[in-house]
């Protein structure tokens, strides 16, 4: 299979890459599992029982769970990982914050003593965007924001490091000591099932070297091809091309918060007139406007949480000049912008290209700085002033589950230094997500959300700039593809 990007670090706590997130899910599992309704199901979890009104929620392992070393999966390795999870991931920290004690009750029993009930409890465990694996404890005690270097874990496939070439190769085994949980594959709940014995991810950055190498067969997936691309592979009969999610992918613009210009949220609201959902979304996924959405807010279109509420910024008729007029009145001084972005990855990088040849127009002194995927990871983590090697603006994309509702949307989270990068402090923004997972039922949730978005946009957290969907392809033998992101449990060859 050829990933949509090389892999630079195996650490799916320390990076919320895709790439990363991807392969983590082929070598660890969760304790829920997230189904296509976007419900969640206990996965290791045997299940769970609560008790005194709500305050004590107990989990319980399935029976036979093992690690790749052969080692059992124990309740204490459990406690080990949501403690390292929830130092980084925003769902994480809400509910710690709402928890006195998170404890092992032997070596099968998960134990969360809580100040208050919190229904979603299952929901954070189950969140696929940046998912509470499960990992040794060993391994999981590795503080949370130094990237781990043992990838063992009890998923379906144990990743062979021996192998491991970054930019070239990375090769999963079937791990045969897997116990996979009943019923059927669903997004990632129910059974995973391991049909492959091996699996290699082949590192081919040029997307007609990838397309070349599935139609004559040496390999059997190409997760993401571009859209000329896509019109040649689906020409082949061998070949199927389709889209990877049943929803679309969110892409945005995230403005440096912490430093000059973008600290002034008027020279943010700048940008907002000049743009075109439809220009950035076009460089990803064609001119067919089928395969796309130009309305796009802060939630994935589509799913429960998406709303109109306060779009007309971005849906009001689009002006250059209006930009250029604001931002002048904001008082720019020609301060220089650093616009990073991918030279490697679809998405992010044609979506990069677009805001570079805007944001000069709309009268910014910008400095282009591209490179590969992995050195943007590792750039965006700089919160120092451009003139010290730090960042202005970057563009990316998530999956559409990523931000689907408050709990798993990271650039929502808007707590100063403890946000995704771009680091916003917007504290109203933080009381309405607080509300929401308070909330007391989903029609509350949905007008929180409204009010979210109305708040996000004015302050602009940051800017959707649409939602595209992605495409991918595969030779036609491959048979039981589960839909969502590019999943290894359950297909197999025909």
């Amino acid at each position: 299979m050829v990933p949509q990007a090389n892999v630079t670090s195996i650490d799916p706590i320390w990076t919320t890459a895709i790439v990363t997130r991807n392969h983590a899910y082929i070598v660890y599992d969760t304790l829920f599992g997230l189904d296509a309704d976007l419900q969640p199901q206990p996965q290791m979890a045997a299940g769970y029982r609560v008790e005194q009104d709500g305050r004590k929620v107990t989990i319980t392992l399935r029976e036979g769970l093992r690690f790749h070393d052969g080692t059992p999966v124990l309740a204490r390795d459990c406690v080990a990982s949501i403690r390292r999870w929830a130092a980084r991931n925003g769902f994480g920290q809400t509910l710690m914050a709402a928890t006195d004690e998170i404890v092992h009750d032997g070596d099968a029993n998960i134990v969360f003593r809580l100040k208050a009930p919190f229904p979603l409890l299952p929901n954070a465990l189950a969140s696929v965007s940046q998912p509470a694996f499960i990992m040794p404890e060993r391994i999981a005690q590795t503080d949370p924001f130094k990237q781990i270097t043992d990838a063992t874990g009890s998923g379906p496939f144990r990743w062979k490091a021996d192998e491991f070439n970054s930019g070239s190769l990375m090769v999963y085994e079937r791990h045969a000591g897997y116990a996979p949980a009943p019923g059927a594959p669903s997004l990632t709940a129910g059974g995973k099932v391991a049909h492959f014995d091996r699996v290699e991810w082949q590192i081919i950055a040029d997307g007609a070297t990838a397309a070349a190498a599935l139609q004559n067969g040496e390999i059997d997936w190409y997760e993401q091809p571009p859209p000329e691309l896509q019109q040649l592979l689906a020409r082949n009969r061998n070949i199927v091309v389709e889209g990877l999610d049943r929803f679309t992918n969110p892409a945005i613009l995230r403005m440096n918060h912490l430093q000059p210009p973008f600290d002034d949220v008027e020279v943010r609201r700048a940008v907002l007139p000049a743009i075109v959902q439809s220009d950035f979304m076009a460089a990803v996924a064609g001119d067919d406007p089928a395969n796309y959405d130009d309305r796009c807010g802060i939630f994935t279109p589509g799913t429960p949480m998406a709303t109109d509420a306060g779009m007309e910024v971005l849906t009001a008729p689009r002006s250059i000049e209006k930009a250029r007029a604001a931002l002048k009145a904001a008082g720019y001084n020609g301060a220089k912008v650093r616009l990073i972005g991918p030279t490697d990855i679809l998405a992010p990088s044609a979506i990069t290209q677009v805001a570079a040849d805007l944001l000069p127009r709309i009268g910014f002194n910008m400095d282009l700085a591209l490179s590969d995927w992995g050195t943007v990871i590792q750039r965006r983590v700089s919160r120092e002033p451009v003139d010290k090697g730090g960042w202005s603006v970057l563009l990316t994309t998530f999956s559409s589950f990523d931000n689907a509702d408050p709990a798993a949307l990271q650039p929502l989270r808007a707590n100063g230094a403890g946000a995704w990068f771009g680091w916003p402090s917007i504290p109203k923004l933080e009381e309405l997500r607080a509300a929401w997972f308070a909330a007391p039922d989903v029609l509350v949730r949905k007008a929180l959300c409204a009010e979210m978005q109305r708040v996000a946009l004015d302050q602009v957290a940051y800017v959707p700039v649409g939602s595209y969907r992605s495409m991918t392809s595969f030779r036609r033998n491959l048979t039981g593809r589960v839909l969502g992101f590019p999943i290894l449990w359950n297909i197999r060859k025909t």
